[in-house]
């Protein structure tokens, strides 16, 4: 499983039995690929592959003043939460509208229940940050925050996920699961089940004690499910035009020049959150950057950090660069001059080539989406 350096579990164990590459990723040891990159992302396009993200950070927060503490603390607003087990995508901001973190939330208990209880997950690259960040800022609000160390993390993910997933678990998570709706979560028998995810198709993500983890991923197996290790995961969330922290975000980019502006609600105009006086006068004067998608259907391959080269604007760079499987190209996310048009250049081993500038997503459930 996705474990600090050094610590081996019965999941771990799996992973070693099953071929994984591990790397360090993060100072957590994690599974590149279970032999083939290609064939786990296919896998997930087209039937059903699982990832053991058992490295995310679940923080609970709870307490009388949980909503607003939240409010306050994320660029999106948790009073859209308007169901039990719904979830909410959120940058959390610093002051200078830089991204700290992108995070979801879960409501877990009835909205406006007296003592509200959120669930947060949180990258775990920015684990320690992302704890010393929210504890500060808590301290104006009657709320605890408490971290779930013990629960493992499997995300199951593809056309055909959920109707693997049910063939591995009880009778009633199945039908759980058969009645979940996409973007929700909820408890069963000691786990949380989420249909979520990070690839653009349909699937789960599954919060369980870690003891039991290794039982479901080898259940999973039996039901046909694929192991698909970091490679996969990344060009799967790049086709589908998902940022990845560090490398399209960071503390000095603004969600607006990330293509994040969708998750921030700056409606009621009277709620302040952190972050917000240093959009809005971003938004007044203009921002100078945005998030395309870029694609080049001739030989050749978009990496990060490549400059993008746009006539009569200037410059901006890749930010995530990959070959797409599903397309059978190259595809790469890119910060870019906001007046930027159709087309634009990049600098491959000093040679300019042309690509296409397109609106992100991708691919959406096997398909191609952009244009």
């Amino acid at each position: 499983m996705g474990l600090p350096m050094g610590q081996k579990t019965a999941l771990y164990e799996q992973h070693q039995a099953l071929g994984a590459k591990l790397v360090d990723f993060g100072g957590w040891e994690m599974p590149l690929h279970y032999g083939s990159q290609v064939e786990e992302h296919h896998s997930v396009r087209q039937s059903a592959g699982m990832f053991d993200v058992s490295h995310m950070t679940v923080v609970d927060v709870a307490g009388p003043q949980a909503r607003s503490y939240l409010r306050y603390l994320l660029a999106n607003d948790v009073a859209r939460l308007r169901q039990k087990g719904k979830a909410l995508y959120s940058g959390m901001l610093n002051e200078r509208g830089g991204v700290i973190d992108d995070l979801i939330v879960y409501l877990m208990t009835e909205p406006d229940a007296s003592g509200e209880w959120y669930r947060v997950v949180v990258n775990c690259g920015t684990r320690e940050k992302d704890l010393h960040w929210m504890a500060d800022r808590a301290v104006r609000f009657d709320v605890t925050l408490t971290e779930q160390p013990d629960l493992a993390m499997i995300a199951v993910q593809g056309p055909k996920a959920r109707q693997r997933v049910e063939q591995a678990v009880s009778e009633s998570r199945a039908r759980l699961i058969s009645e979940l709706k996409p973007f929700m979560g909820q408890e069963s028998e000691g786990w949380f089940i989420a249909r979520t995810g990070y690839t653009g198709e349909d699937g789960l993500e599954i919060m369980l004690p870690e003891e039991e983890a290794a039982e479901l991923w080898q259940r999973l197996l039996d039901a046909g499910v694929a192991p698909c290790g970091l490679g996969a995961r990344d060009t799967l969330r790049l086709e589908a035009g998902m940022n990845l922290y560090g490398s399209d975000m960071n503390e000095e980019v603004s969600p607006l020049a990330a293509g994040m502006e969708w998750t921030i609600a700056w409606e009621p105009v009277e709620r302040d959150f952190v972050g917000r006086d240093a959009l809005e006068q971003q938004k007044q004067q203009g921002v100078s950057e945005r998030q395309v998608g870029l694609i080049l259907t001739e030989r050749g391959m978009l990496r990060p950090h490549q400059k993008v080269l746009v006539e009569g604007l200037g410059e901006g760079e890749i930010t995530s660069g990959s070959f797409s499987p599903t397309l059978g190209h190259s595809i790469a996310l890119a910060r870019v001059p906001a007046g930027t048009g159709r087309e634009a250049e990049v600098e491959i081993r000093g040679k300019r080539v042309r690509v296409g500038v397109v609106k992100p997503p991708f691919v959406r459930h096997g398909d191609k989406v952009y244009s």
